[in-house]
């Protein structure tokens, strides 16, 4: 297969992963996940990380996994593109999702930790947390699927291309939100 169709797909693939972070700045607002509680002086993760932005982020990308699998299977396209058989694609799909967001809220916590307020930057941090959580969850729930199409028959190529590609869209993506109110850094 070509080289750049698999780096397509293995992008169309990774989808469900990218979409939770905007998601969850539209539906944020509420209770935090920390519920306000601090360790070592400082907030644990802060007020921007929110349990209806966290369900709705995660719900947002699991929408999206669906409608990709929907064409995916309409146009006939088969593998690299589609995401399984039904109902089983739905664990990679979901894992991709809530794991954008729990990478996410780890890179918080870290930031928090090393005295990073809200909004401020922490380079390659901000670019790939999304990206480990999203990785890391799937491979722990969905193995065979990350193996066969994210890493195996070249697919690790299309990995490679998605984690290069990432900070400039992350990049794209926060200076949008910036631009359209809906962050207070275009970082």
């Amino acid at each position: 297969m070509h080289p750049v169709i698999i780096a397509i797909s293995v992008l169309w693939l990774t989808l469900p992963a990218l979409l939770p972070n905007s998601a969850a700045v539209i539906f944020g607002g509420g209770a935090p996940v920390d519920m306000g509680r601090s360790w070592g002086g400082s907030r644990l993760l802060g007020d921007g990380k929110t349990w209806t932005g966290l369900m709705g982020g995660t719900l947002s990308g699991l929408l999206l996994g669906m409608m990709l699998y929907l064409i995916a299977t309409l146009l006939g396209l088969g593998e690299p593109w589609d995401f399984g058989g039904f109902p089983d694609c739905l664990v990679p799909m979901f894992s991709l999702a809530l794991g954008s967001l729990l990478g996410d809220i780890g890179g918080s916590f870290l930031k928090r930790r090393i005295g990073l307020a809200r909004g401020a930057k922490a380079p390659v941090l901000d670019q790939y947390d999304f990206l480990i959580g999203a990785y890391g969850l799937t491979l722990l729930t969905s193995t065979s699927w990350f193996m066969d199409h994210l890493v195996n028959g070249g697919a690790i190529y299309g990995l490679l291309f998605v984690v290069i590609l990432t900070p400039l869209l992350h990049r794209l993506v926060n200076v949008l939100g910036y631009k359209m109110g809906a962050k207070d850094v275009p970082w």
